[in-house]
């Protein structure tokens, strides 16, 4: 399903304990490291992916190389790829039976985002969490990710 509804967008959310983030940098001014640090302030167990960066720490967090080193269920991967890598990314998910992908703004590609609606693949394209759920707050929703830990 694609979502694109707040009120799809709100059902996701609450739904997720552990988010993969997906070419997480260590530069604290790249927006993929604010965002890693952003789910871990809510709550959610984000785990940071970037095989350039793999046994770094990030946060406290070891990276892991790629999606297949995260032992645990992930419940959704957040990508901070270019576009042109979403194909790989989507087969990765499908494979490895991920719910949900999230793509950050810019982040776009028509036949992956088809492949993976077409293999029940819940899907957020082209927006950010760090705006998403700020917004959503302010209309009153809340997410309580710590109480379910």
């Amino acid at each position: 399903m694609r979502i694109e509804s707040d009120e799809a967008l709100i059902a996701l959310i609450r739904k997720l304990r552990r988010v993969a983030v997906l070419g997480v940098s260590n530069k604290v001014d790249r927006p993929s490291n604010q965002v890693f640090k952003f789910w871990r302030k809510l709550g959610v167990d984000a785990v940071p992916v970037n095989p350039k960066l793999a046994s770094q720490e990030i946060d406290g967090c070891c990276v892991m190389p790629d999606l297949s080193s995260i032992v645990q269920p992930v419940d959704m991967v957040d990508i901070f790829r270019d576009s042109s890598f979403l194909p790989e990314i989507t087969d990765q998910v499908i494979a490895l039976k991920v719910p949900a992908l999230w793509t950050q703004l810019g982040v776009t590609h028509a036949e992956a985002e088809k492949k993976a609606l077409a293999n029940g693949v819940s899907l957020v394209v082209n927006k950010c969490p760090a705006q998403e759920i700020p917004r959503l707050e302010k209309y009153g929703y809340g997410f309580d990710f710590v109480s379910r830990s």
